[in-house]
């Protein structure tokens, strides 16, 4: 088992600043070439307080602003268009990037597709709650309606 700081936040196994263990080959071949850990060394207690410093600062200034998105969020349905077969099965499945583009297309600002969460494979037409994480404190549910384009 390796023990790492996250750099950038990973689903499932946390957020930057965060002191994990992993399994070795998960660290050496896919966190440590992407950039999302660093190895964890006795010097490095000081680089985790200057991220959470630097993570706190940030959170403090877009606290507001996530409530407010997440209140626009949860009031107006997004509407994103898929090619779909005549039974309503969609060709493919929705995906986080879809999703976050169709938010932005709405006018209700930009969202990280990271932070997307689907309830599941969406295979066919018709409505949805996806979440979404806006903030370590916030998290909007948006009513995702799934039709076929024309």
């Amino acid at each position: 088992m390796a023990k790492i700081i996250l750099t950038q936040e990973v689903t499932g196994l946390g957020t930057p600043g965060d002191v994990v263990e992993v399994k070795d080959g998960y660290a050496r071949n896919y966190l440590y070439p992407r950039g999302f850990a660093l190895r964890w060394t006795r010097g490095g207690e000081a680089h985790v307080e200057a991220i959470n410093a630097a993570r706190a600062a940030k959170a403090h200034k877009t606290l507001e602003a996530a409530q407010e998105q997440a209140a626009a969020l949860a009031k107006t349905p997004v509407r994103l268009q898929v090619k779909a077969g005549k039974e309503g099965r969609l060709f493919g499945t929705v995906r986080t990037e879809a999703v976050a583009s169709a938010v932005e297309e709405a006018g209700l600002g930009a969202i990280d597709k990271r932070k997307v969460v689907l309830p599941g494979h969406i295979k066919s037409t018709g409505n949805y709650d996806v979440a979404v994480r806006l903030h370590d404190e916030v998290t909007a549910t948006i009513n995702l309606q799934v039709v076929a384009a024309k």
